[in-house]
């Protein structure tokens, strides 16, 4: 008896923002492909909910956009649409087509890594990211153990990387004034719960 290769199912980036509209849980794009996305933890969403309002705060009045979680990032290159976990834009959002949820030149990405995730974020997303010609520094989150790595763009196709461990850390950001300390980053995070 011969198998039958059953092909999955390509859908255009139309098909793909109706589906996610209605979607009860986020859905990445990756040209043609729905890809489901697992699941945060406390850790990592404390750890983006305190990035983000100590950024506001410290920023506010000075032109810049945050966005956390439910916004989505259109990179053309790659035809892909991404959920980063935080995005900072330098001025107003630019967004594809008058679309409110969908940004496409953050100057700034952070992700929170999960044990789930790490390689992807680190890997595949990571080449992805390097295609925007907005951003300028990449910013990976270690949620189970005070530990950073902040990439920051030098040239076309160069990124330096600088890493931070330890809970008596700062992570100052090269594009913009801003600085948060480890304290800020991590408070209240249980590093034993893998």
């Amino acid at each position: 008896m011969l198998a039958t290769e059953i092909k999955p199912k390509t859908y255009t980036k139309e098909e793909y923002l109706v589906l996610e509209e209605k979607a009860e849980f986020r859905n990445e794009y990756h040209d043609g492909e729905i890809i489901a996305m697992t699941g945060g933890t406390k850790n990592h969403n404390k750890i983006a909910l305190y990035f983000c309002s100590n950024f506001i705060f410290s920023t506010e009045g000075k032109g810049y956009e945050i966005y956390m979680n439910d916004v989505k990032l259109w990179i053309p290159d790659w035809k892909r649409y991404l959920y980063p976990d935080i995005m900072i834009t330098e001025g107003n959002a630019i967004n594809e087509n008058e679309n409110q949820t969908i940004v496409t030149n953050p100057s700034i990405i952070i992700e929170v890594l999960s044990n789930s995730t790490k390689d992807y974020d680190r890997g595949e997303k990571f080449k992805y990211y390097r295609s925007i010609p907005t951003l300028k520094e990449y910013i990976l989150i270690d949620q189970y153990e005070p530990y950073i790595e902040h990439f920051t763009k030098q040239a076309e196709n160069e990124w330096l990387l600088k890493t931070y461990q330890g809970e008596t850390q700062n992570l100052a950001l090269s594009s913009f004034e801003f600085q948060i300390s480890f304290n800020d980053i991590y408070k209240g995070i249980n590093f034993e719960t893998k």
